[in-house]
């Protein structure tokens, strides 16, 4: 499958963590539909599978692999497998996980947790990848932030301490290797409905699902959640050449939830 239309990615080699379901899922199978050779890297097998599957079936190229970014030597396996025969051009680090509560309600556990898997796995996946794109002449590294990084949300302590450093290393990233024509940027998404988002509500307020998912609607501006589509379609700029000129940025997709009020 290609594209040379705008935003075509023939060719490119790209790796998406998280890519087995919700927003991952969402890139990995529109990149694909831009001619790029998807590597889908998920804790879970079967999702990943599924993902690559129709991606193939579709007349796209992607390879799953069962790989948890939270530990480096399941990174460094997985790229070493990957490069091999190909070069990494784009390394989207979406993989994430959520928690609810306060400070006093996260416990050493849940803030190890969180840490390990949106600030060390999103370490892991560029620390690896890096140096093969210093090596093959550049490359784009794109890492999913939220607006909860930026801006003060209830019961998200652990979840807001993630996101920030996902910004400040997105920064620091973009700054240490623009000069081996590496570029750095994140996307800050609102809430995005996925069926990751059922399972939050139901799991954290049952009996009230009905009510959670309206107001989680409304607490965007325009009224919704964001659909995963939407973000890829952002993630899928941020990748293309049509982009070539934008590095160390942070881009909000939140229906107005920053600036909007």
């Amino acid at each position: 499958m290609s594209n040379n239309g705008h935003f075509g990615l023939d060719g490119a080699v790209a790796i998406v963590t998280g890519g087995g379901s919700g927003i991952g899922r969402a890139i990995a199978e529109l990149f694909a539909t831009q001619g790029a050779r998807v590597h889908i890297l998920d804790c879970d097998r079967e999702h990943s599978e599924q993902t690559a599957c129709v991606i193939r079936e579709r007349g796209g190229s992607a390879v799953a692999h069962v790989c948890d970014v939270s530990i480096r030597e399941q990174v460094q396996a997985v790229v070493d497998e990957i490069t091999q025969h190909e070069q990494v051009g784009i390394l989207v680090n979406n993989a994430g996980i959520a928690h609810v509560g306060k400070l006093e309600d996260t416990t050493e556990q849940d803030f190890e947790r969180i840490f390990h898997v949106n600030v060390k796995g999103i370490y892991n996946g560029m620390a690896v990848c890096v140096g093969h794109m210093k090596a093959n002449g550049g490359g784009i590294i794109l890492n999913m932030a939220s607006i909860a990084g930026s801006a003060g949300i209830s019961d998200r302590f652990a979840y807001s301490m993630s996101k920030g450093a996902v910004l400040a290393m997105t920064y620091s990233v973009a700054r240490d290797y623009i000069s081996y024509n590496i570029r750095c940027n994140c996307i800050s998404p609102a809430r995005v409905y996925t069926p990751f988002v059922d399972g939050f509500i139901h799991k954290n307020y049952p009996g009230r699902e009905g009510e959670m998912f309206k107001k989680l609607s409304q607490a965007q501006p325009i009224g919704r959640m964001a659909e995963p589509r939407e973000v890829a379609s952002l993630a899928l700029f941020l990748c293309s050449q049509e982009s070539a000129f934008i590095t160390g940025v942070d881009y909000p997709i939140d229906g107005g939830f920053l600036n909007v009020r």
